[in-house]
């Protein structure tokens, strides 16, 4: 009989699991099979910013405009995460010294993220502030008002690291939001904030603060547990050095999907005991300005694919945004997405195949 996995997570925390002590790498080891019924695809998309433009376009609108020609695959998910970089909110004053404000109306925005099907809303990131904490408060209200859960900030610094847990599909998963942007934004003992914490394994205090969090999440006995993280500079391809042993680490405390974002651009993907680490989904939603040559415009639906107690895959289904909407990527912009991808996984030693317009990622080996 398959152990359960908190029994599995108990052995990783007393050093006999794939875990082991922090400080060398232990044996792989896999986890249990996750128990599904049947097939189950859950969505990851990056950062989804529906302030400034998009808000104007899309506030007297449709609301479901905003996905444009994706909807119905995002429908068809049996849920969602993603990274709102904006806060959700009528009120609140601008936070002093920013360059960039991001605000949306809640009376098309919440619509048009439960219209999506988002099911886990990532809020640990350097807009969420935006408007000071009033905004933060209503962001929170508004999105689980709607049955949208959250994580990754809150009335105080406990609230900040709580996980989110919601069941799609017949998986139960626990969500930890974190992130290394905006200080200024972090939450304090008794003040409201983001998850901030500096994602580093050199940092003593960022590991505690981060493992305590997903002790939290393992308390509630998930199927699936992610790491929704908001990290890095700007327009970088490449993770550093320092984010490869940050998501390593993770998986080897029991994470099973690591999901990055903030760069605005992919990176690579890899495949570390046999979980995906997508070290960033680039942007789904935004107004942004397009860098030449990096493409900013174009990124993936990352679907994770969880077949007979397995993850089984991870599809990548091209996406671009044009003027305040996501929709599919051209063929043009497909073709670049996939090549791409594949440069970018290739020093990881990722399979990539080809899916359709897209790509497939095969996971499940330890």
């Amino acid at each position: 009989m398959q152990p359960t996995r908190r029994a599995f997570l108990a052995s990783v925390l007393s050093g006999t699991g794939i875990a082991g002590c922090l400080g060398r790498v232990p044996e792989p080891t896999c986890p249990p099979p996750v128990e599904s019924d049947g097939p189950v695809r859950i969505g990851f998309a990056g950062d989804v910013m529906l302030g400034r433009n998009v808000d104007e376009t899309w506030r007297d609108g449709d609301p479901v405009g905003v996905w444009g020609s994706t909807i119905d695959r995002l429908r068809a998910l049996d849920g969602l995460v993603l990274n709102l970089e904006c806060c959700v909110s009528d009120r609140g004053q601008r936070t002093p010294g920013r360059g960039f404000y991001f605000r949306a109306e809640p009376e098309w925005a919440v619509p048009a993220l439960d219209a999506a099907g988002t099911s886990v809303a990532g809020l640990a990131n350097n807009h969420l502030l935006d408007f000071g904490p009033q905004a933060l408060r209503d962001t929170v209200t508004h999105l689980e008002a709607a049955g949208i859960a959250t994580a990754g900030a809150g009335s105080d610094r406990t609230a900040a690291f709580t996980p989110a847990t919601v069941t799609v599909g017949g998986i139960e998963i626990a969500v930890v939001a974190l992130t290394d942007q905006a200080p200024l934004y972090a939450a304090r003992g008794d003040s409201p904030g983001t998850a901030f914490t500096t994602l580093s394994t050199g940092d003593p205090l960022s590991k505690r603060r981060v493992d305590a969090a997903l002790a939290r999440a393992r308390e509630r006995d998930p199927d699936l547990l992610v790491a929704t993280l908001h990290w890095g500079p700007n327009w970088e391809v490449r993770p550093s050095e320092g984010q490869q042993r940050v998501a390593r680490w993770l998986i080897d405390r029991g994470v099973d999907v690591v999901h990055g974002h903030s760069a605005h651009v992919i990176q690579g993907v890899e495949t570390y005991r046999g979980r995906p680490i997508i070290y960033d989904a680039g942007d789904y939603v935004d107004d942004y300005l397009i860098k030449e040559g990096l493409h900013n415009d174009r990124s993936f639906l990352f679907e994770l694919v969880v077949a007979d107690g397995t993850l089984r895959a991870l599809r990548l289904v091209p996406v671009e945004i044009d003027d305040s909407a996501v929709g599919a990527a051209s063929e043009t912009a497909a073709q670049w997405l996939r090549e791409r991808m594949r440069t970018l996984s290739g020093p990881f030693g990722t399979t990539v195949e080809r899916a359709g317009d897209g790509l497939r990622i095969p996971l499940g080996e330890c």
